[in-house]
C-alpha cells in the first residue's frame, strides 16, 4: 500500500505537532507516532518553557545557556534560541495554552543554573497542557491527517535523499512517500532501566539516522535529572519531581538531615553531588524538602506532584521527598543546521532526536519545550518557501521481511552498542535486548 503526502512528520511530541501546524494549511500533512498521540515525553514535561523575558534578558539568557552547557554549545543556535523565545510563546497564548499568569503579567518561576526568573508554566504540568493544546489545534486542521500505532521502519531514500518512510502498522507495510520529511521521534530514554522517559522512546529515529549514514553528533552528551522519586524495586517510568521545587525553595538534605549542594547550580553538578553523597551515606536516595512552604501554596502550585506523591503516601506539605537521579534527557542526536535540516536532503530533525547544539554537554533546565518551538518553526518556513519547486517522487520500494519487533530489537542493540562506552556507571544501566 501506498501513500502520497506534502509533508510526513514522524513523532506527535510538541516539536512534531508545532511543526505541522507552522506548514501552510494548503499542504497535505501526515503525522504518525508508534503509540497513541499522547505517549511522548512532551506530555510528561513539569516544568514550564523558558523565555528571554525582554530585549536586555537575552544575553543574559544565552550566558546562562552556555554556561549550563560546559561552553559546549552552538552559539549561533543558543542565541537563535533566546531571541526567538518570546514570539513563540505568544503563539502558544493565542492558541490559548492557560500559562500561569498574575495580573495579566506572566508568573515566571526560576530552575537551576537560571540568573533570573523568566520560565512560563501552567503549574506543574506545563508538558500536558501544552500538548493537548496543539493536539486540540491539529484536530481542527483539515489538511493534517494523524495515524497513531504506526512503526517508522526505516525511511525510503535514495543517492542521500529523502522520499519518505517505510511504515507498520498492524502488520501491514505501507509506504508514504512525501517531498519532505521530519524525524520528531524523540530520545533514547526507554533504553535505560533508571529513565524519566516514556518505555516506547527508545532511539528509534537514532537507530535510522545511523543506519543510512546521516550525520549523528554528541551521543556521550546524556543527561542525567537530579531529582526523580525513589521508589524501592519499581522498574517502571521513574516519576520526575521537578526542578522547579527546588526553584521555589526546596532543599537537598542527606539521609542524615544535612545540607550537601546548593540546589539551584546546573543538574549534573546536582546529580554528581547526590551520586556522592548516597555513596558517602550507603543510601539509595537523598531527601528534598520543600514543607517549608505553606499548604495550600503547594497545593496550587504542585497540585500533580502532590497528588501523585500523596499515592504514594508521601505528603510533601510535611514530608521530606526522598529523590535520585535518573536518566532524562539526550542533548546529542542527529545533527542538523539552524533550520533543522539534516546531512540526507528533504529531510529534516526536530525535538530531542536532533542535535542543534543549542544544550551543548547539559540541558538548561526549561529549554527543551523552547527547542521544540523554535526550530520546527524555523524549519517549516523553508518547507513552506521551497515545497512548490518539489515533485513527488514515487517508485518501488523492497517488501519488509522484518517484524516491527524484530526491527525495534535490531534497533535498540544497534543505539545500545553505540552507547556502551560511555554507560559504565550502574546508574546508567541499560536495558537487555
Amino acid at each position: 500500500m501506498d501513500i502520497s503526502t506534502d509533508v510526513l512528520i514522524i513523532g506527535t511530541g510538541v516539536s512534531g505537532l508545532y511543526f505541522a501546524l507552522n506548514l501552510n494549511s494548503n499542504l497535505k500533512v501526515t503525522v504518525i507516532t508508534k503509540s497513541n498521540i499522547r505517549d511522548c515525553n512532551s506530555y510528561l514535561a513539569q516544568g514550564g518553557i523558558s523565555v528571554a523575558r525582554n530585549k536586555e534578558d537575552i544575553d543574559v539568557f544565552i550566558e546562562d545557556t552556555l554556561k549550563a552547557g560546559r561552553y559546549k554549545n552552538k552559539r549561533s543556535s543558543v542565541k537563535i534560541l533566546a531571541e526567538e523565545s518570546l514570539k513563540n510563546i505568544k503563539v502558544l497564548q493565542n492558541y490559548n495554552v492557560d500559562f500561569n499568569m498574575d495580573d495579566g503579567h506572566f508568573n515566571y518561576t526560576r530552575e537551576g543554573a537560571h540568573s533570573i526568573k523568566r520560565i512560563v508554566h501552567c503549574d506543574d504540568e506545563t508538558g500536558k497542557q501544552v500538548t493537548e493544546t496543539l493536539i486540540q489545534e491539529v484536530k481542527k486542521r483539515k489538511n493534517i491527517t494523524v495515524i497513531e500505532n504506526a512503526y517508522l521502519a526505516d525511511i525510503i531514500c535514495k543517492d542521500n535523499k529523502c522520499y519518505g518512510g517505510i511504515v507498520l502498522r498492524e502488520g501491514v507495510q505501507t509506504n508514504i512517500f512525501s517531498k519532505f520529511t521530519v524525524l520528531a521521534s524523540g530520545g533514547i530514554g526507554g533504553l535505560f532501566k533508571n529513565s524519566t522517559n516514556q518505555r516506547t522512546i527508545t532511539g528509534n529515529g537514532i537507530a535510522i539516522a545511523i543506519k543510512n549514514n546521516i550525520k549523528i553528533e554528541h551521543l556521550d552528551y546524556i543527561q542525567i535529572h537530579p531529582t526523580s522519586l525513589y521508589e524501592k524495586e519499581k522498574n517502571e517510568r521513574k516519576m520526575l519531581i521537578s526542578e522547579s521545587l527546588r526553584g521555589e525553595g526546596g532543599k537537598l538534605y542527606n539521609i542524615n538531615g544535612e545540607s550537601f549542594i546548593d540546589e539551584l547550580l546546573p543538574r549534573d553538578v546536582v546529580s554528581k553531588a547526590i551520586f556522592e553523597e548516597e555513596k558517602k551515606t550507603n543510601s539509595p536516595f537523598v531527601y528534598l524538602d520543600i514543607s517549608n512552604k505553606p499548604d495550600n501554596y503547594l497545593k496550587e502550585r504542585f497540585p500533580f506532584i502532590y497528588s501523585e506523591c500523596l499515592k504514594r503516601d508521601i505528603d510533601i506539605t510535611k514530608d521530606k521527598i526522598p529523590v535520585t537521579p535518573a536518566q532524562h534527557y539526550f542533548m546529542g542526536g542527529i545533527g542538523v543546521d539552524e533550520y533543522s535540516r539534516t546531512s540526507m536532503e528533504n529531510l529534516f530533525a526536530c525535538g530531542e532526536v536532533s542535535c542543534t547544539g543549542v544544550h551543548g554537554a547539559n540541558r538548561l533546565a526549561s529549554n527543551s519545550l523552547l527547542e521544540a518551538l523554535v526550530f520546527p518553526a524555523r524549519a517549516a518556513k523553508i518547507i513552506n518557501e521551497n515545497i512548490d519547486k518539489m515533485k513527488l517522487s514515487i517508485f518501488d520500494v523492497p517488501i519488509l521481511t522484518k517484524t516491527k519487533e524484530d526491527i525495534e530489537i535490531e534497533n535498540k542493540k544497534l543505539v545500545i552498542n553505540k552507547l556502551n562506552n560511555i554507560a559504565e556507571d550502574s546508574e546508567y544501566e541499560l536495558v537487555d535486548c
